[in-house]
């Protein structure tokens, strides 16, 4: 590495040339990257808005990716943030960089295969499987209809076959007709569009540069198969890291519904004798009649009938994958296209029954799973099962064998980093186990260890120290005065939020908050419930023009509300890290109660429930540290540059007056609080002042 120009230069030179200015976190936290990557340790960062974190990693990544010549693969958990790496930041970054290196650093994006568009589904036509696939044509006027013919004219021009570069987008159901998963993909040497294929042109084009962009699902899918589907890589930075868990686990949730039954079971009809298929068409009957008779919800135990129907699922389908056979070798295109797809659906029925019989085996308290049944208005009914943590599968498959950098906003809850550190899988500290060790206290491992190869001295690296994954962590803070700049308020007063939708008195609270700031507002709301009765309800009463989420795409939404200074907006969790709007348009953020999970959400209930069965406690685990990391990035909407003025107004007194609220408070970056909601007026009556006051000079 000595031949290349060290990390601060590369910054340097890389902030003049974007015509930024030196942040003293920025460089902070690229010298920490850059100190971890060649130590090969873990870094956790926790980077506040502004302090240019992108740079922070990506300026570092390079360098390895050239000093090294390996691939460093930068992870994600947005589409938007993905589009800024590879639209924006890396192509002004590459070129920023180029008169200190030996070339121009590459790049390119790696998504999973049911993103790009398939020729050969293409060329086969319209899944006669898809729910409602009698109804339509590609060649009559039904909206589904409508969209696969869009796709078909697309398909004659993109040159990426990304489903991200359609626009209007289409729907998940026209996209199926059109697009194959990993497991449904026969191989390009096989396939008559092989030379052809867009996604194999995306693994083409990932292979060999400096830096790849992915997602956590992606990286997830990789993680989780035998194979590796992202280029080979010891370095990894993942972006929007408060996200890992959340993504992992539900690339890791299996489902089992009547309709994935049918469709194995019509897939299969093609390779196998009526008979075989038939009785696979003759369970889904049988699920689906089960699923009648119990309840929505979280499954403890499972009853004869429901557990007899998913047994009949699984010897049904494995019977199917039998008559089919080992691959015979050579098939024409066809046969092979209907082989794949056949298998993957009879596999993926078959893998989630025996997920879903197998979680009941353990006792209560000693199981890793969670199974549950889900019945929506817009769905058909399906039986879920889920890990209930995945930090095992990220010690070992992400932890393992690579240095791993963690970013985020918002990643210190309660004060520091342990609670998704133990979502990650992660051990100890390297800090604390230091200072452990120099006041001679004993280690005692934060996480279970993780397991080690046959003759692991333990010695490789800090990966394997001890059995467990070792890191530092790092706030290096935000260029904010938070204290300054931003007050929460919290309605300390109003009464606590009850189950029935949003009192009189929330509602007086919210409109009279509104009114002092003469807009300018987005209200996070815990369910669209609330966020409809609000708008509905305050569009009666006040002048200001107020959006809510569901009225038109959210992007639309957004501009809209960047627009209209005086317009408010209101939403539900989905919002809070979608919108980020610098400036007068919005200056107070409203959030109706402490964003806890649902007390019947199967998952988090049965997280919550197995730390306490072993000792921990499962509120503060689960439902504490979800409400404080929602806390965190919904709040985190008022101040987005360094001249952004306003104030949160968190209408739950929960946060001031229960025993938890201190915890919570914590995961908050420093803001000035107050309780009294004059003070909160008053600020905001003085904010707006000043907004129509400039917007005035502006006009004149």
């Amino acid at each position: 590495m000595a031949d290349l120009p060290d990390v601060p230069t590369l910054l340097d030179a890389a902030v003049e040339a974007l015509g930024g200015s030196s942040r003293e976190g920025q460089q902070t936290m690229a010298d920490a990257v850059a100190a971890a990557v060649e130590r090969r340790e873990h870094l956790v960062v926790q980077a506040g808005t502004g302090t240019g974190k992108s740079l922070a990693y990506l300026v570092p990544a390079i360098r390895r990716a050239m000093a090294s010549k390996t691939t460093v693969v930068i992870s994600t958990a947005t589409i938007a943030l993905q589009n800024q790496l590879i639209d924006r930041d890396l192509p002004r970054l590459a070129a920023a960089l180029a008169p200190l290196l030996p070339r121009e650093p590459t790049f390119a994006v790696l998504k999973g295969r049911r993103n790009y568009l398939c020729r050969n589904r293409l060329q086969a036509g319209t899944d006669e499987e898809a729910e409602g696939a009698e109804l339509f044509d590609p060649r009559q006027l039904s909206s589904l209809g409508r969209q696969v013919a869009r796709l078909h004219e697309w398909a004659e021009d993109t040159l990426t076959g990304d489903r991200d570069e359609l626009v209007p987008g289409v729907g998940d159901l026209a996209w199926r007709q059109v697009s194959v998963g990993g497991n449904e993909c026969m191989g390009a040497r096989v396939c008559s569009f092989g030379q052809e294929c867009f996604a194999e042109f995306a693994r083409e084009a990932a292979a060999g540069v400096d830096v790849v962009v992915t997602n956590h699902a992606m990286l997830s899918i990789d993680m989780s198969q035998g194979h590796h589907l992202l280029p080979e890589h010891d370095t990894i930075m993942i972006d929007e890291a408060h996200e890992l868990v959340d993504r992992a686990t539900s690339v890791a949730t299996g489902s089992l519904s009547e309709r994935a039954v049918t469709t194995a079971a019509k897939r299969a009809a093609r390779l196998v004798e009526p008979g075989i298929s038939e009785r696979l068409t003759e369970c889904a009957d049988g699920l689906a009649l089960m699923f009648t008779e119990v309840p929505e919800g979280r499954l403890d135990h499972i009853d004869e009938g429901l557990a007899g129907a998913v047994a009949a699922v699984r010897d049904a389908a494995a019977a199917c994958v039998t008559a089919i056979g080992p691959n015979p070798g050579e098939l024409d295109p066809d046969t092979a296209s209907d082989r794949k797809l056949a298998l993957a659906a009879l596999e993926e029925v078959r893998e989630a029954a025996v997920r879903i019989l197998e979680s009941y085996e353990p006792p209560l308290r000693d199981r890793t799973e969670v199974v549950w049944l889900t019945k929506a208005l817009s769905r058909a009914p399906a039986l879920n099962v889920a890990p209930l943590g995945v930090g095992g599968l990220l010690r070992e498959k992400l932890f393992g064998d690579r240095t791993v950098v963690l970013t985020s906003a918002t990643l210190t809850l309660g004060g520091d980093f342990t609670a998704l550190a133990r979502q990650w899988g992660l051990g100890r500290e390297v800090a604390r186990e230091e200072a452990d060790r120099a006041a001679g206290r004993p280690l005692e491992p934060v996480g279970v260890p993780a397991p080690t190869k046959d003759g692991d001295d333990g010695n490789d690296g800090p990966h394997r120290a001890e059995g467990e994954p070792r890191w530092r962590g790092l706030d290096v803070g935000s260029p904010f005065d938070h204290a300054r700049s931003g007050i929460l308020y919290v309605a300390r007063h109003l009464p606590k939020p009850g189950r029935d939708g949003l009192s009189e008195d929330y509602l007086d609270e919210i409109a009279g908050l509104i009114e002092a700031s003469d807009g300018r507002a987005l209200g996070l709301f815990s369910s669209m419930r609330a966020a409809q009765q609000a708008a509905e309800e305050l569009r009666e009463r006040l002048d200001q023009p107020i959006l809510c989420q569901g009225e038109d795409s959210t992007g639309q939404l957004v501009r809209r509300f960047t627009e209209d200074e005086r317009s408010c907006l209101f939403g539900t969790l989905s919002l809070w890290q979608g919108v980020d709007v610098p400036g007068p348009s919005l200056q107070l953020v409203i959030v109706d109660r402490i964003p806890f999970p649902r007390p019947d959400d199967p998952l988090a209930s049965a997280r919550q429930r197995a730390v306490s069965a072993h000792g921990g406690n499962g509120f503060l685990a689960v439902s504490a540290t979800h409400a404080a990391l929602l806390l965190a990035q919904g709040t985190g909407r008022l101040l987005r540059s360094t001249d952004d003025r306003g104030v949160i107004a968190v209408l739950d007194p929960r946060l001031a007056t229960a025993g938890y609220g201190g915890f919570l408070r914590s995961s908050l970056p420093p803001y000035w609080g107050t309780a009294d909601p004059e003070v909160a007026r008053s600020a905001l009556r003085r904010l707006a002042e000043k907004a129509r006051a400039e917007e005035g000079e502006n006009v004149a």
